[in-house]
C-alpha cells in the first residue's frame, strides 16, 4: 500500500505581531540553537551531560558553550531529517519535532549534524549520562507509551522560548501549527516535559500526562513528565485546560499497524518563508 506524503505549509497563526510559523534552513542552524540554549539554560535535562562531577573543575563559560554546541548538533540532525520551526523575531521562538516516520540516528544524520562529536566532547561522565541512560530511557519509554504508533507519531522534541520573548503566543503558535496537522491525519502528539510549569499549556492544547520517567546517574533523581495528545476527531472545544469532544482513544490502534512507518518528503512538507532580519 502506498504511503501518503505528511505536508505541512507554512501559514499565519494570529499573533500578538505579524509573525509567521516558518521552517528554518541549515543557513540559520546556529542562531536558531543559541535561542534555544538561552531558552534552556537553566533546564535541568539538557544540562544534565554536562554538569557532571567530573566537568567541575571547568568554568562555567566553558561548560555553557558545550551546552550550546550540544543544542547546535541537535538542531542540525532535526533540519536534516526532521522539522525546525520558528516564530517571532530574531528566532524567538524555536521547536523541533520528527512527524511520523523520521529519525535522527541514521550514522549519515550523525555524521552530518556533529552529533557524533559528542563523544569527543562529553566528559566520561557525560558521555555515560548521555549514551548510557539518557538516549535509551527516551527510545524505550516513547515505544512503550506509543506502541505500534511510536513511529506514526509527532514528537514535539523541543520547544523553547527566550526569556525576554514568553507570554507572546509564540510557543502556543508552534505547537498549533502541528497539532491542526496531526487532527487532520488522526495521529497522535509526544513529547517529555522537563519543566512542570510548562505542563498546564500542553495541558490546554489538548496533551495529558501519561507518566513520570526519572534520570538516576546524577546526585539526585531529575524528572520528565511524558506527555501524549490523542488526536480530535470530531467536534472538540477547550474547557477548563481540557480538550472536551471526541478524540481517537488510545486503546483503539488496531487499524494503525497498516500505516507504521509512512515516510515525509521533506520537500513538501512546507513552503520555505525568507529568513527573519
Amino acid at each position: 500500500m502506498a504511503s501518503p506524503t505528511t505536508t505541512l505549509e507554512t501559514k499565519e497563526i494570529s499573533l500578538p505581531s505579524t509573525s509567521m510559523v516558518r521552517v528554518i534552513s541549515m543557513s540559520e542552524c546556529r542562531a536558531a540553537a543559541a535561542s534555544l540554549s538561552e531558552a534552556f539554560a537553566n533546564d535541568e535535562v539538557t544540562r544534565y551531560p554536562v554538569y557532571t562531577a567530573d566537568m567541575a573543575h571547568y568554568s562555567e563559560s566553558y561548560k555553557f558553550q558545550m551546552h550550546t554546541d550540544i543544542m547546535e548538533y541537535v538542531t542540525a540532525a532535526h533540519i536534516l531529517n526532521g522539522l525546525v520551526m520558528t516564530v517571532g523575531p530574531n528566532y524567538a521562538s524555536v521547536a523541533m519535532w520528527l512527524p511520523p516516520g523520521t529519525e535522527i540516528d541514521g550514522w549519515l544524520t550523525t555524521l552530518r549534524s556533529g552529533l557524533w562529536r559528542l563523544y569527543y566532547k562529553l566528559s566520561r561522565e557525560g558521555r555515560r549520562r548521555f549514551f548510557a541512560e539518557f538516549l535509551p530511557l527516551l527510545h524505550h519509554t516513547k515505544r512503550d507509551v506509543l506502541g505500534v504508533r511510536d513511529a506514526d507519531s509527532y514528537y514535539l522534541v523541543y520547544l523553547g522560548t527566550r526569556p525576554g520573548e514568553q507570554r507572546k503566543g509564540y510557543g502556543k503558535a508552534l505547537i498549533q501549527h502541528v497539532t491542526e496537522k496531526a487532527d487532520a491525519e488522526h495521529r497522535a502528539c509526544y513529547l517529555e516535559s522537563s519543566a512542570a510549569k510548562n505542563n498546564h499549556m500542553y495541558k490546554s492544547h489538548g496533551f495529558g500526562l501519561r507518566k513520570t520517567i526519572y534520570l538516576n546517574y546524577g546526585a539526585r533523581p531529575v524528572g520528565m513528565d511524558i506527555m501524549v495528545r490523542e488526536p480530535v476527531v470530531g467536534p472538540a472545544r477547550r474547557s477548563g485546560g481540557a480538550w472536551k469532544g471526541a478524540t481517537v482513544a488510545a486503546v483503539n490502534v488496531a487499524s494503525v499497524v497498516d500505516v507504521v512507518g509512512v515516510g515525509v518528503d521533506k520537500k513538501e512538507m512546507v513552503e520555505r518563508a525568507p529568513p527573519a532580519a
